[in-house]
């Protein structure tokens, strides 16, 4: 697989959105910022946000919507730029909305029934306009949060926790239907699959998450993820280096290594989608290459 550089100098990149101009948005998460990576290389800042940008997705109002962890605790290591734990400032997670045009942003969510957020991770919209999210929870010295899934609405009207109880829950994707949402328990290196009822409305069987659609065992963390034109889900894999795609009902799976232990984002753009934009983060780096299968068009963006 020919991978080359977009660019590099990113501050724990994750969260990439391939636009229509080729330029490519992402997080920043060690910088606190949503930015734009141009055509040729260059990184300009869209909004200085603050706190942990870790998921970005474009909503029905042309916003960006990004899920912010609100920090981590970074350090410098012999692989890059790693950052596990909960920072001596962190007050909350939150929802931020921001225009891609001005750089204007506000706080949407930053609670759900009276409980903060604390870590929210990745994001994705449905064709009515809402979106579901995944709040990993943050990691102390001594304990970690309880993670969950919340579904809710652009205008700030309506948040709703639909899964709890998870461990580290990371990213998340719809299924081309988008009868199944799909999500990554983190640690466990698992992905689940739970049916959509209706908008926000899932159904599963009491006490687990939901269907376990993978879990390759080994010391494999799953990420974020996209999801393909045939539905198989394409997830950021750290340690082992690399994206995994999975065949929607678990049958079969491929990894394509990349030369970085944190690859944590998967996105597709360009002519036909057929090419895959990757997030090596503690190297800094956003890569491409051309996928051996189109993306899956993502609502509001890839028109």
């Amino acid at each position: 697989m020919n991978v080359w550089e977009v660019t590099a100098g990113l501050q724990f990149p994750e969260g990439p959105v391939a636009m229509p101009d080729g330029s490519v948005v992402v997080v920043e998460i060690e910088r606190g910022t949503l930015s734009r990576v141009r055509t040729d290389g260059t990184i300009e800042v869209i909004a200085d946000l603050g706190g942990g940008p870790n998921g970005a997705a474009m909503g029905p109002d042309g916003w960006f919507y990004v899920c912010n962890n609100g920090g981590f605790e970074f350090s410098d290591s012999n692989e890059g730029l790693l950052g596990p734990n909960q920072p001596t400032d962190f007050d909350s997670g939150r929802i931020d909305r921001v225009n891609p045009d001005t750089g204007e942003w506000e706080v949407l969510y930053s609670e759900c029934d009276g409980h903060r957020l604390c870590g929210p991770n990745d994001l994705v919209f449905d064709k009515q306009g809402g979106f579901y999210f995944t709040d990993f929870g943050k990691r102390r010295a001594f304990e970690v949060d309880v993670g969950a899934i919340y579904y809710a609405l652009p205008d700030g009207s309506s948040i709703t926790r639909i899964i709890n109880g998870l461990t580290g829950p990371n990213g998340c994707a719809l299924s081309p239907d988008e009868k199944t949402l799909y999500f990554a328990e983190t640690v466990p290196g698992r992905l689940w699959a739970v049916d959509i009822a209706s908008p926000g409305k899932i159904v599963r069987e009491p006490g687990i998450p939901g269907r376990l659609v993978c879990a390759p065992g080994g010391y494999q963390l799953f990420d974020s993820m996209a999801v393909d034109a045939e539905g198989n889900i394409c997830v950021g894999t750290l340690e082992h280096g690399g994206i995994t795609s999975v065949a929607p009902d678990g049958s079969g799976r491929e990894h394509f290594p990349f030369d970085d232990k944190y690859v944590t984002n998967i996105c597709f753009g360009g002519e036909d989608l057929r090419t895959a934009y990757v997030t090596l983060s503690t190297s800094g780096r956003l890569v491409a290459c051309e996928w051996p299968r189109p993306g899956l068009p993502l609502n509001f963006l890839n028109k």
